[in-house]
């Protein structure tokens, strides 16, 4: 008899995946005639041809189906010192709903130090060091998470002063 797949503690994985230092993002979308946001350090580019990136949004969060209705959505890629933008947006409630359920307990995205997205109307943060506008191309189930993959429909990388925020060992660090 063979032996079944080996069984991996979530929280070390949880730690050792947290010894890799991540860019902090804000993911932004329309939905319903609502604004959404959600923190989201698991972006990446995907490719250049077609020009492609992902995030990564657990399926319990309720901005998973706020981004799957809205269709279209930004990245605010955060700079060192947005910190306070990044708490405000991290996942505060889990509690799982349907795409086709209004989102409940979230943040509203609103103030000062943002615009709205030239292509997509959903928000982007100024002062980041980096901002895309992306319609989705596929959606990849992937365990408690789906992989939402954006076509870019637009771009922007201002000249700001500073370094990018980023995550190491479930904390906020900066370069400096």
């Amino acid at each position: 008899m063979r032996p079944g797949p080996p069984v991996v503690d979530a929280e070390l994985l949880r730690q050792v995946a947290g010894r890799f230092a991540t860019g902090v993002t804000v993911v932004t979308t329309v939905a319903g005639g609502a604004d959404h946001a959600l923190t989201v350090t698991a972006f990446t580019s995907v490719s250049l041809d077609p020009p492609l990136v992902m995030v990564s949004v657990a399926k319990a969060a309720p901005f998973h189906g706020a981004v799957l209705r809205g269709g279209r959505w930004a990245v605010s890629v955060l700079s060192e010192d947005m910190r306070v933008i990044a708490e405000r947006f991290a996942a505060p409630d889990t509690a799982a709903l349907d795409a086709s359920a209004p989102e409940v307990g979230r943040p509203e995205v609103d103030g000062p130090g943002q615009g709205r997205g030239a292509v997509t109307g959903a928000v982007i943060f100024t002062g980041g060091v980096a901002a895309l506008e992306c319609r989705t191309h596929a959606v990849h189930d992937c365990g408690d998470h789906s992989l939402v993959v954006g076509e870019v429909l637009a771009l922007d990388a201002p000249d700001v002063q500073g370094g990018p925020l980023i995550v190491y060992r479930d904390g906020y660090r900066t370069f400096g």
